[in-house]
């Protein structure tokens, strides 16, 4: 049996028993009513009988009278007649009057008269009105028994008995009872409605599923989602967070969004257009990490459920992408050094093979100071690193063909090697990008000024250009996706921000020296501590004291 079912036949049952006892506790009520009624109606009959100045005389009469009174003459007594016409008129059982010794004076069996009562009298005798429920000669009924004190007063002097059969007194009990039946199925009816009503809602609210199913569900959504990499976030059709799980909260910096609205957490713009909308398949920057958000409408038949954001952290992927390029441009300008030094080589060839030997020797000799490429990169032979050489070479020639030329600043100075050179490259890379792009748009003379310089185990860089400035200093840095025209890491995407965190994860900084604008371009600096091992290591790695 399905728990709605379930629910629906306790909440049935349990208004059945609730109707029941309240049933029971009216009818009882009922019942102690129509006793009460009936006892009253006795009591104020009797009472009027005996107050009657006639029947007061009378009886006071007989019972002054030492002997037993004839029945003949009491079946056409005034009594007699007295107490019929009171039954007729009362519509009681009976109405019998007794003298001090308990003899009726008047009875409704006239064979009776004459005779002792076959009730106690003594309380009436002992002036105290009785009301009870007894049994005697015409049955059991409601009687009440009043004294009837003597015209001048003193002690009663007999009884007046008035009683109601039980038949006449719970006439109005089938009445009472088809009352209480039926506000007993209008409640059942209702109850059993608002119950049916109550399953579809709770149905509705669960979508058709059963509450043992859904803790099945909350027990597999929980391994589900607390086990997975990925952050997972549900919003409803109200923008209202319900699901956000522990890497979601991590990697959107905030805690307690269950229950929130969306643009109550505090999030940058960009990310909660991108919750909001369509997601950010090409990379978002949240705080120190890169993540790529893919958001999906959830709908079950018809209905509209709302959304379901996945978070992925790719922050690792895109460092690694960073670095990537930079190897690639590394091994572009190797690959452009090795062919120019086989160029090079077959011309010095040819000049020995015909016979030009001291053109030959110039021309190795003029190889020798100028190294197997000529970079055209002015200070090139300031940085002491064969890798970042040659990746500056490689940058200087992609600048070249945009029309702009890269040169080293005259305070260049590093002349050690670096050991993690990956992240400085993709770094420096990300920062000369960002300046070619911004003099390839000024007008000429275009140039891009690069400063290297050693600070122990650390790399401070900066990179000036010819460009028109930065508009917006705190914008550049600023978390924000990627349009289709940004390049994948560099430029106007994510670079700068990526490039802020590669430095900040390393204990360093990417910073702005000058935004530029007014006829000269801007100068950004980034400082990379432990890219290489402290001095004293190298000393004593080369040998040294």
């Amino acid at each position: 049996m399905r728990f709605a079912t379930r629910m629906l036949v306790v909440q049935v049952a349990t208004q059945l028993v609730v109707v029941a006892v309240c049933t029971a506790v009216f009818a009882f009520l009922g019942v102690q009513q129509l006793k009460a009624e009936a006892d009253s109606s006795a009591l104020n009959i009797a009472r009027s009988v005996a107050e009657a100045p006639d029947v007061r005389a009378l009886v006071t009469a007989f019972s002054a009278d030492p002997g037993t009174p004839d029945a003949a003459q009491l079946r056409d007594g005034e009594l007699q007649h007295y107490a019929a016409d009171v039954t007729d008129r009362t519509q009681g059982l009976f109405v019998v009057i007794t003298d001090d010794h308990g003899i009726r004076l008047a009875h409704p069996d006239p064979d009776r008269l004459g005779q002792v009562v076959s009730t106690s009298f003594a309380d009436a005798l002992a002036g105290r009105e009785v009301v009870t429920w007894e049994t005697g000669t015409l049955g059991e009924s409601a009687r009440a028994k009043v004294p009837i004190y003597p015209p001048a007063g003193g002690a009663p002097v007999g009884e007046v008995s008035v009683g109601f059969e039980r038949a006449s007194v719970f006439d109005d009990l089938p009445a009472l009872i088809g009352g209480i039946a039926v506000a007993v199925a209008l409640a059942v009816a209702i109850g059993a409605i608002v119950a049916l009503l109550m399953r579809r809602r709770l149905e509705r609210l669960t979508l058709g599923v059963q509450p043992e199913e859904l803790v099945a569900l909350v027990q597999t959504q929980t391994a589900v989602l607390e086990g997975a990499d990925e952050g997972v976030l549900a919003l409803d059709e109200a923008g209202v967070v319900r699901v956000c799980t522990a890497t979601a909260e991590r990697l959107l910096g905030v805690t307690g969004a269950v229950g929130r609205p969306i643009a109550d957490l505090g999030l940058a713009p960009a990310v909660t257009a991108a919750l909001s909308g369509p997601g950010a398949s090409t990379g978002l920057p949240l705080g120190d990490r890169v993540v790529f958000i893919d958001v999906r409408p959830v709908r079950r038949g018809a209905r509209a459920l709302g959304r379901v954001a996945v978070l992925r952290d790719r922050t690792d992927v895109m460092a690694l992408s960073g670095r990537l390029d930079s190897v690639r441009a590394m091994g572009d300008a190797l690959r452009v050094q090795r062919h120019e030094n086989a160029n090079r080589l077959h011309a010095a060839v040819g000049l020995l093979d015909a016979g030009r030997v001291e053109e030959a020797r110039a021309f190795l000799a003029d190889l020798v100071d100028r190294g197997s490429v000529d970079w055209a990169v002015p200070g090139i032979e300031l940085v002491g690193d064969a890798m970042l050489q040659s990746f500056l070479g490689a940058k200087a020639l992609a600048a070249r063909e945009r029309g702009v030329a890269l040169r080293l600043a005259d305070d260049t100075f590093s002349r050690e090697p670096i050991d993690d050179v990956e992240d400085v490259v993709a770094v420096l890379g990300n920062l000369i990008d960002n300046a070619v792009t911004a003099a390839a748009a000024a007008p000429a003379p275009r140039a891009v000024e690069v400063s290297v310089l050693d600070d122990r185990d650390a790399v401070v860089m900066t990179v000036a250009d010819s460009g028109g400035g930065i508009v917006d200093v705190d914008e550049i840095f600023a978390p924000r996706d990627r349009d289709a025209d940004s390049d994948t890491v560099h430029g106007l995407g994510i670079g700068l921000p990526l490039s802020r965190e590669f430095a900040r994860r390393r204990g360093g900084e990417v910073w702005v020296v000058d935004a530029g604008g007014d006829g000269h371009g801007a100068v950004v600096a980034a400082r990379l501590p432990g890219v290489r091992r402290a001095g004293d290591d190298v000393v004593r790695e080369r040998g040294g004291a």
